[in-house]
This record gives structure tokens, sequence and C-alpha cells, in this order.
């Protein structure tokens, strides 16, 4: 008999209702997707041991004393290390586990990103208690990203099988959530931040518990709602055979793929814009905050010159600054995903250009 998480169990009964995978898929990318909301948690982490104001490490201090030290608070460059890790773990184990998620089934993978990605919060959290980046690193970092990876992996392979005919929508409702998930994760980081936050603590680490348990319930209800198409199931109305026999005359192995020109000048494209707009996404909340300073606020003064009620009001527009960025995210998902279905995919990867 099959285990609860083998891909048998996953497989839909006659009569499935293919648009019932899309909200599965959204409940785990909403959830990964607080990963481009972390910068709400930056400046923060800043005054982690300050709490009010930073405690500063002195000059001499090394990397290694920094990771371990109790005696004074972490600066954002540091900080912003976490963020390089989630996406290298992201794309590495995307990556490497990309053919045992297509063996196993999405949902022993949805499983495994929920444990990954909830488990590295609730050890970041241990690392803020008591003061360790490494464990942050470790955390959220190495170990979420790798449920980054498998979480983003699992809803776009269950998708293209449910929606043959329409592949790039497919894959936009797929991705859409996790361009999303600040837009929901930062405000309400935010509040939680603000509840938790008390003359001894800024609140960072009971909001990473109250993330990991809200996201775990969250990513289990999608994992286990995920259904796979029976063997040669095909959407009414539409015939398989001549995209098969298309593929037959085009398709390559992925070590094939990786040994043609073109597959290193998309994966050079695709680094870039990455690269670009990670760093922008990144540092969104603090970049605001300290660029802007008072002027958000209307008031003609620079961000170090705020008292703490201002500075509460200046980080919900940062929270709700990085929400803005999620939501164009997630319209930029879906509709260009959606509209190459109807242009071709070389057009629509043109005009990103334009």
């Amino acid at each position: 008999m099959p285990g609860l998480l083998d891909r048998q169990r996953t497989i839909a009964p006659p009569g499935f209702n293919r648009w019932l995978v899309p909200p599965a898929a959204l409940c785990i990318h909403l959830c990964i997707g607080m990963a481009y909301g972390f910068s709400v948690f930056w400046l923060p982490l800043t005054r982690a041991i300050g709490v009010t104001a930073p405690a500063v490490c002195p000059d001499s201090m090394g990397l290694l004393a920094k990771l371990t030290t109790t005696t004074c608070d972490w600066d954002k460059p540091l900080l912003g290390w976490m963020y390089t890790l989630f996406f290298v773990f992201l794309g590495s184990s995307a990556a490497i586990f990309g053919s045992w998620l297509e063996r196993v089934g999405p949902r022993k993978a949805g499983v495994a990103a929920a444990v990954c990605w909830c488990g590295g919060l609730v050890i970041s959290a241990a690392g803020v208690f008591w003061h360790q980046l490494w464990l942050l690193w470790l955390g959220a970092g190495v170990i979420g990203g790798i449920g980054l990876g498998l979480g983003y992996i699992s809803p776009v392979s269950t998708l293209i099988k449910w929606f043959p005919d329409r592949r790039g929508l497919a894959t936009g409702m797929a991705i859409m959530g996790f361009g999303g998930g600040a837009m929901v994760g930062s405000p309400l980081a935010d509040r939680l931040m603000k509840h938790f936050a008390g003359p001894g603590s800024v609140g960072v680490w009971q909001t990473f518990l109250a993330l990991a348990a809200i996201y775990f319930v969250l990513m289990m209800i999608g994992a286990f709602a995920y259904r796979v198409p029976p063997e040669g199931w095909s959407p009414p109305g539409w015939s398989s055979q001549g995209m098969a026999a298309a593929a037959r005359q085009r398709s390559l192995s992925a070590a094939e793929a990786c040994r043609t020109p073109q597959f290193w000048l998309l994966w050079l494209v695709l680094c870039l814009n990455v690269s670009a707009g990670i760093g922008v996404i990144g540092m969104a909340s603090p970049m605001l905050q300290e660029i802007f300073g008072g002027r958000l606020l209307g008031i003609d003064a620079s961000f170090d010159d705020l008292d703490a009620a201002q500075l509460g009001r200046v980080a919900a527009i940062g929270a709700g600054f990085t929400g803005l960025l999620s939501l164009f995210n997630i319209l930029g998902r879906f509709f260009w995903s959606a509209l190459s279905d109807w242009l071709g995919r070389k057009t629509t990867y043109a005009l990103f250009f334009l």
C-alpha cells in the first residue's frame, strides 16, 4: 500500500477539476515568497541587542567574532548575506532535486519544503534569541533556502502537467505566488514585530516563530491538496500528438541543453536580471527608510533624527513599499507568462528588452 506522501496517493480521480490545483500551489508559493520580504527585518535586527539604538561592534572585530558575538549588533551587510544564501540554495536545490521531485511526486516535495523553510525560520529565531549570526545564516539562509528551492519547483512541475494547453499560464499561476509572498508577509511581519516588541526585545525572534507556525500549516495544506493527472490524461478537446511530435524533434536532455550556447546565454541574462532585482528587493525597506527618513511623514528630518513613534510609522511605510514591489512582481510574472502562450516564448522574451 502506498504511503501517505507517495506519488500514487496524489493521482487525481476521473473527473477531477484541474482548477483546484492552482490554489494548492499558491499555498506553497505565498509562504516561501516571504523571502522577498525579509528586508523588513534588517533594521530591527541591527538593534537586536541595543533595542532602541544599535550596539556598534568595534572596528577591530573580525568576521568570525561577529558570527558568535553577544555583545554588539550585526550590521546590514552581514544580515544581507542571509538573503544571498536564500537564492544560492534555492537555485542549487531546485537543480539538484528536480529529478527527485518527478520521481516521488509533489506532495513529498511540498512537505519537505515546509519542513525546511519553516524549520529554517525556527532555527533563525534561535539565532536571534541567542544572538548567533551563524544560526541565522544556517537556518533561514541554508536550510530555508533548500526549502525555497523544493517549494518553488513543485508547483511549477505540477501545474504544467495539468495545463499542457496553456503552459505559460500554468507557469504564471505557479510562480506569481512566490512574487506575491512579500505583499502579505511584509505587513504581517511588521505588525507582529510591533506586537512582540518590548523593553528588551525588538520582536524579531517571536515573529519568526509565529510565521513558521502559520506557514507550516498553509504549506502542509497545499502539499496535501496537490494532485497529478493520471498517465495519458489531456484536457478535453486538446490533443497532445502534435506537441509530442514537435517535442521529439526539438527536445534535449538536461545534459545536452547545458552544452548549447543558447542555454548559457539564457542563464547569463537571467543571472543578471535576478542579481539586479534581488539587489533592490533585498534592501527595499531599509533603503526607503534611510534615504527618505522624515520626508515619508511629511517632515524635514533625517532617519537618525526620528523618535520611536516616527520610526514605527516609517517602518510600516517600508513594509508597505516592499508589499507594493511584491504586487507588481505578481502582476509581471502572471502577465508575461500568460502572454507567452499567444505571442510565443521568443517574442515575449524579446519584449522584455524594449
